[in-house]
């Protein structure tokens, strides 16, 4: 069985991002684009698109030319839309980087997606500049209005000032784009599986969602956006910056969510309409500072990367006297694929949502295959115009993903109602999101058994109330002769807070362990793969244990 949204099918132009746009950007002309919220700086819909040509202009003098990659590591900024839209007017690719990234994180991304230019902001400029030496980053760039350089930092002054790119005529020839064909954007997943992935998606994908965004009715031109999202992920990117400068809204920019400036902002800019994820949507349902602040501007909160139940989706209604919408997508899928409806009289509380305009979707037998009908629960399959092009490099993984039918397997495990409303229960693929990141356990299992302690290990999703989930190592220690040994035996050899430690100091803050027990085996397969849905159900156990008592 296949399902189908209530609205319509939308036309989706073929066209590049930028000129899509930015299509009514001369209509808008002095009204506030971008505004940074820490200072109140702001850049009008026409000194935006000015700036996205001078840089446009400097780029292609230096010799960037079309399908190059560009790393973009910032926080949220202005300047963020400058570049990525500078590179996409040249038919380049941004490649964006989380900036929380240990100096080897950014590396390994940044040589994976084959990046010959890098730009950073000053307080992660010591670790830009080591990733870029060991990358061959060709030059590195700094948005000099995004802070201060960390103390012991290399010199800032020794890169280029992202400034002197806009010392241009903003004369640039003229690009010939293929929009289903050419990649624009290169964020990194872990996908249904392992270590991050290059995520390629083109102009189309991207174009095609925002259509599709402006299908479920969204947001307009009369409101004020809070882009408190990380801008390297695909929510941020598209479904803020992006879909909130296509429809000629004011965008303010915040670098990270703390909650008193996070509130401050809210009622400084008369923000009409936030994008935040569920520990977010907590924090304003049961904060008590809250109640300092005048939020009666606030609108709409919408809500997505994962799943928000009904109590907490009542809670911050009632708290803030505002709508709550929520949505499901996912990096893949540039991101939306489900939202729930405009009018609130048809919202079901718990559910993401019906599916976008042109979008298919549908349920299948985890162990069959075979399409599933209403209220079965299956892995959860979605079609359209907004699916990615294919993991970078990795056609294995990319046939895992997107099937014969052209069918994304998203991972998760959800239902249908007999409405078409659809809710998200489970994840069959391996991922945690702690606090709407992805932290692949793969990645933190290969690291823990780099210590010359640990024997063997398998980190799995651990629930928490604030993060949703954290990751929980299980680790076997290794003996004094080298085969794994009850923790017992060796007592003080090595304890739980010094594993924690040791992977802490070569991860971003997001893919810390939280948790670590020591345990005596790891299940697994007769083939050797670890059995990590028994040690979820354990941890679940407990949990409802703990409850009980």
């Amino acid at each position: 069985m296949i399902f189908r949204g209530p609205f319509p099918d939308v036309a989706i132009p073929e066209i590049a991002i930028t000129p899509f746009v930015f299509q009514n950007a001369k209509e808008h002309g002095d009204k506030p684009a971008l505004i940074d919220g820490p200072t109140g700086r702001a850049i009008t819909y026409s000194e935006l698109a000015d700036s996205i040509r001078r840089v446009a202009a400097s780029l292609a003098r230096r010799g960037f030319k079309k399908g190059e990659v560009f790393g973009i590591l910032s926080p949220n900024v202005p300047e963020y839309a400058i570049i990525f839209h500078a590179v996409a007017c040249l038919g380049g690719i941004s490649s964006p980087v989380n900036p929380l990234y240990t100096e080897h994180e950014i590396a390994h991304q940044l040589k994976d997606a084959g990046a010959r230019f890098l730009v950073t902001v000053p307080q992660c400029f010591k670790k830009a500049a080591g990733a870029a030496r060991e990358a061959n980053i060709e030059e590195l760039f700094v948005f000099e209005n995004a802070g201060t350089a960390v103390d012991g930092s290399d010199n800032v002054n020794s890169a280029t000032p992202f400034a002197s790119l806009l010392e241009s005529d903003g004369d640039f020839p003229e690009v010939v784009i293929n929009p289903r064909e050419d990649l624009v954007a290169l964020p990194y997943s872990s996908g249904t599986t392992g270590f991050p992935k290059g995520v390629m998606l083109t102009h189309h994908n991207l174009v095609a969602n925002m259509c599709q965004m402006e299908g479920l009715q969204y947001f307009t031109e009369n409101d004020t956006l809070i882009c408190v999202l990380p801008l390297f992920h695909i929510y941020g990117l598209v479904v803020v910056l992006n879909m909130g400068l296509y429809q000629g809204a004011t965008v303010v920019t915040v670098q990270r969510f703390e909650l008193e400036p996070f509130l401050q902002t809210l009622q400084d800019y008369g923000v009409t309409l936030t994008h935040v994820v569920p520990p977010i949507v907590l924090a304003l349902s049961k904060n008590p500072v809250i109640e300092k602040y005048n939020l009666s501007k606030l609108k709409t909160i919408f809500c997505g990367a994962a799943p928000l139940d009904e109590h907490l989706t009542r809670a911050c209604m009632q708290r803030l006297d505002c709508d709550v919408r929520q949505g499901y997508g996912m990096t893949e899928t540039s991101p939306v694929t489900h939202s729930s409806p405009a009018d609130p009289a048809q919202v079901k509380f718990g559910s993401v949502g019906v599916p976008a305009p042109n979008t298919e979707c549908k349920i299948v037998d985890l162990e069959t295959g075979g399409s599933l009908g209403s209220n079965k629960e299956g892995e959860v399959c979605v079609r359209g115009p907004q699916i990615m092009k294919g993991y970078l490099n990795r056609p294995e993984a990319t046939a895992a993903t997107i099937d014969a039918e052209n069918w994304l397997h998203t991972g998760d495990i959800g239902y249908a109602d007999d409405d078409g409303h659809f809710y998200i229960v489970d994840r069959a693929k391996e991922l945690i999101k702690y606090k709407g990141y992805q932290v692949p356990p793969a990645e933190l299992e290969a690291l823990l058994l780099t210590h010359p302690c640990v024997a063997d290990a398998a980190v799995v999703p651990c629930p928490d109330d604030e993060a949703g989930e954290v990751p929980k190592a299980f680790v076997v220690l290794r003996g004094e002769t080298g085969v794994p040994t009850r923790p017992a035996r060796v007592g003080s050899q090595v304890t739980a807070a010094e594993l924690m430690n040791f992977v802490a100091e070569r991860v971003a803050p997001h893919k810390k362990i939280r948790l670590l027990e020591f345990i005596d085996k790891i299940p697994k397969s007769a083939s050797g793969k670890i059995l990590r849905r028994l040690l979820v159900q354990r941890e679940r156990e407990r949990k409802e244990e703990q409850n009980v008592s």
